[in-house]
């Protein structure tokens, strides 16, 4: 299967057809996820559209290998976790295929990345080598060519410095960050940023006393006075990211799309407007999976968007004995 094709959809019923391409191949290749199709008496004779194939439950990206196949320079990125749990790996056999997607992803939404200085918070993920966060942000730092594009760890005090000389000199910048880091931040130093999009990437978890993605948006905006916060929609088990420019609901590119599943009933799908779990497709996983059951809550809106409303806690999770094969 050539992978630009991936890149190329224009329609949705491009789209649709490969969607089904891409279940055909994987399911022939990907010995784990064969292995959960036939437990559910599903394979590519009996899947004629997008709504019958079956979502992988993201969970078994900690319990097993998902991979279609292995090369030489195949990378394998980690999810975080606390001491002592279980994370996830992803195994990606060409990191080219990440690259092309989140490129193009970012450009889909924000244009052309050498428009921007590049600024990035990113302290819990700098710290590790196996994130893909951290790998995506290095790549666009790189791209956008900016002599003051790069991470700031702890740097608390320079970053402001270089924020404040930047708004001066009316350069458009994008910082991004996790959200303790520019809550932390936003709280620490106060200041008017006109020519600033700030993007949250989540990671509240184990730092903070939780908040919703609300409460710690308004708190940003007042200290820097943003009409928006931005965010971005991601996860170690996918090669493709959903960004939200204002009000919390997010956009996929082309290659990507979220279905909502009935709570009660995993391979029910619900109506937009209706509250249930996100499954998404990722074309871009071509070599792992591209159709993943996540334990996020969310619903669809009207016209294509997305929110994330919360995440399943354990006792919700219905179908659990399919996890377990």
């Amino acid at each position: 299967m050539k992978v630009n094709r991936i890149f190329e959809i224009s329609t949705e019923e491009e789209f649709q057809s490969l969607c089904l391409e891409v279940f055909a191949y994987q399911f022939k290749r990907s010995p784990v996820y064969r292995e959960f199709c036939e437990y559910l008496g599903k394979d590519p004779a009996s899947v004629g559209q997008l709504e019958d194939i079956p979502f992988l439950p993201i969970e078994l990206f900690k319990l097993k290998v998902i991979k279609t196949q292995t090369s030489a320079g195949e990378v394998c990125f980690k999810s975080s976790g606390t001491t002592g749990s279980q994370v996830s790996s992803h195994y990606v056999a060409d990191p080219k295929v990440y690259k092309e997607s989140f490129v193009r992803g970012f450009q889909q939404f924000y244009g052309p990345i050498s428009d921007y200085c590049l600024l990035a918070l990113l302290p819990s993920y700098l710290e590790r080598e196996d994130s893909s966060l951290v790998y995506m942000v290095q790549e666009l730092i790189e791209r956008s060519g900016h002599p003051q594009s790069g991470f700031y760890l702890d740097d608390y005090d320079i970053l402001a410095r270089t924020l404040r000389e930047l708004n001066d000199r009316g350069t458009a910048v994008l910082l991004i960050g996790v959200s303790f880091a520019l809550f932390d931040m936003a709280n620490r130093y106060p200041m008017s940023l006109t020519n600033t999009i700030v993007m949250e990437t989540g990671g509240m978890k184990g730092r903070r006393k939780e908040m919703i993605r609300t409460e710690l948006h308004e708190q940003i905006k007042k200290s820097w006075g943003l009409s928006h916060v931005h965010s971005e929609y991601g996860m170690t088990e996918l090669l493709s990211q959903a960004y939200a420019r204002k009000s919390g609901i997010f956009y996929t590119p082309n290659w990507m799309k979220i279905l909502i599943r009935d709570t009660e009933d995993p391979f029910r799908f619900l109506a937009k407007g209706a509250t249930g779990g996100i499954n998404v497709i990722d074309l871009a996983n071509l070599y792992s999976c591209s159709f993943i059951a996540t334990q996020d809550l969310g619903k669809l809106h009207p016209d294509g968007g997305f929110e994330v409303l919360g995440r399943f806690d354990h006792s919700d999770i219905r179908g659990c004995n399919l996890m377990l094969i």
